[in-house]
């Protein structure tokens, strides 16, 4: 079984809304709403878990039944951790909740044989705040996990990066070939991943700085695929702006 997990939890401060990025509302629905739809028309996705307040519940359930997007895939909600990382930990244990309780234990290895958590089923992740997720994204995640333990879309770097000690001067010049920024969605073996974020608990895990981290520091073999340059995280007011702009262009795909 492959399942999604949809980060829908951060505060967005510095878009300066008064209500979190996400669920501003371009063209009519919420910007959740987008990445919610494209997740459900996904062949490949089972099942979805949300993560976000309790207060937005309804409200996402709600835009999405106004906008025709049919919510059968929604397993439910998690809440949010005291960071991303710990959110997409909330997510999966929410998951194993509802389908394997007994397995909430650091134990997985001991329950091999099961089929309610297979060795080959996969969690997707990705955030609310990148709303122009594609199809042909998850199809290239999906198409490119044989053979490993999970898939990051990366970019590579345009400019000259500089790598400096004190913020102050330049320390070195780094080769931007060997240099790729990492984007949502990545997706993972489900049991692998797991064991790799408990692995972190508790303390490790405020340091996580990106999904991914957690399966490296596990040994897990993490192949990178093309990233797409529309699918970029809307953070700042100019961010949303692009958004409605590329959205205004490209109406089909909405």
């Amino acid at each position: 079984m492959n399942m999604a997990i949809l980060l829908s939890g951060g505060v967005g401060s510095r878009i300066h809304s008064d209500v979190p990025k996400q669920y501003i509302h371009i063209g009519g629905r919420m910007l959740v709403t987008y990445a919610l739809a494209t997740l459900i028309e996904a062949s490949s996705i089972d099942k979805i878990l949300i993560v976000a307040e309790y207060e937005w519940y309804e409200i996402i359930m709600a835009d999405a039944k106004k906008n025709q997007i049919s919510i059968d895939k929604v397993m439910g909600f998690a809440t949010p951790g005291f960071n991303r990382q710990a959110s997409i930990l909330n997510g999966m244990q929410e998951i194993l909740r509802q389908i394997a309780p007994e397995m909430l234990s650091e134990c997985l290895n001991c329950n091999e044989n099961r089929e309610d958590v297979a060795n080959n089923d996969t969690v997707f992740i990705h955030d609310a705040a990148r709303p122009m997720l594609s199809q042909k994204q998850i199809r290239d995640c999906f198409a490119a996990l044989a053979g490993h333990d999970g898939v990051m879309p990366v970019l590579p770097m345009k400019d000259t990066v500089y790598l400096s000690q004190n913020g102050k001067v330049v320390s070195n010049l780094l080769n931007r070939n060997q240099i790729f920024a990492g984007q949502a969605p990545e997706l993972f073996r489900f049991k692998k991943y797991y064991q790799a974020n408990l692995a972190l608990m508790p303390d490790r895990l405020a340091s996580v700085n990106g999904s991914t981290e957690p399966a490296v520091l596990a040994g897990m073999d993490i192949v990178m695929i093309p990233g797409d340059e529309k699918n970029f995280k809307i953070t700042t007011p100019e961010d949303l702006e692009r958004f409605h702009s590329l959205r205004s262009c490209n109406m089909s795909d909405f």
